[in-house]
């Protein structure tokens, strides 16, 4: 009777919100607040549907080609937040499936990672758990596999974004999926060494004042790590996430590893480094080189 029950909720959740794809979670969406308690999208949770169904649409190819090599995948999300992307994520591939994969939730914020395990327990999604780490701390921890599948990082703040890439080149990875946020770093090296750098080159007048600092800042910092994934042997794919109505910081950078050919990628990265003067940015943006050194 329960199931007769969830199966007429979710087919009037259909008719109210189409977006919802068939056999999806109604609770799931309910407990997330996409869905209001009548079954109903606001414009705000349509934006937000879309823009994780847009991303799983690039995943779901990914999770597909690793099914064909081994059965359990593992998946590991850092800067999870309320884990939109996890939980449709298990929702649509894989809670009707006894293979072994496992979601893991990386989240600071202590109190976000008790209601997600309060959640995934509720909903009886066994293979999901969430640990309160920072990106760093999760790359030592104990509690997650030696090797990892697929990592995941959405909007993770200033350097968490480059911890992931650390995270996931010392799980050695297969794919990474990323949607950079802002990251000072890098323009703050440059503000620092303008003074020095500016009677080098015309090129410097690209970052002469402080805004073009900051954007140009960011949009190396991304050049940088599409680099430092092509000198470790991955194959990188820069994209946008959805359109750019929604957010200027919806960079999405599809990475998966092909064990291609090192040198080249390695030696632009250090050209870069030394062109802007961003030498001391070396041990972010590492090669094997240096991780062997």
């Amino acid at each position: 009777m329960k199931r007769a029950d969830a199966g007429g909720k979710a087919a009037a959740s259909q008719e109210l919100a189409p977006e919802i794809r068939p056999g999806q979670s109604v609770a799931l969406l309910q407990e997330l607040h996409i869905l209001t308690r009548d079954g109903k999208l606001n414009q705000d949770s349509r934006r937000k549907l879309k823009q994780v169904y847009h991303l799983v649409q690039f995943i779901e190819p990914l999770l597909n080609e690793i099914q064909q090599d081994h059965p359990a995948i593992s998946l590991v999300d850092h800067g999870a937040g309320k884990s939109y992307l996890g939980f449709i994520l298990y929702d649509l591939f894989f809670k009707n499936k006894d293979d072994g994969s496992h979601i893991y939730g990386i989240e600071t914020r202590e109190e976000l990672v008790q209601k997600s395990t309060e959640l995934a327990k509720r909903l009886e999604f066994p293979g999901m758990s969430f640990l309160p780490l920072s990106v760093a701390e999760s790359t030592t921890s104990n509690k997650l596999p030696e090797r990892i599948d697929i990592v995941t990082a959405l909007h993770a703040c200033n350097t968490a974004t480059d911890d992931a890439i650390d995270f996931a080149l010392k799980k050695k990875a297969k794919f990474m999926v990323l949607v950079p946020c802002c990251q000072a770093e890098v323009a703050t090296v440059l503000k620092k060494n303008k003074g020095k750098d500016l009677g080098k080159s015309a090129l410097t007048e690209i970052w002469r004042h402080p805004l073009h600092t900051r954007e140009f800042g960011s949009q190396v910092t991304n050049v940088l790590r599409c680099l430092q994934l092509e000198a470790h042997g991955y194959q990188v794919n820069v994209t946008e996430l959805v359109g750019w109505e929604h957010s200027m910081k919806n960079e999405l950078i599809i990475a998966g590893y092909k064990n291609l050919p090192r040198k080249r990628p390695s030696e632009r990265l250090q050209e870069v480094l030394t062109t802007l003067g961003l030498e001391e940015m070396g041990q972010r943006f590492y090669t094997e080189h240096l991780t062997h050194a």
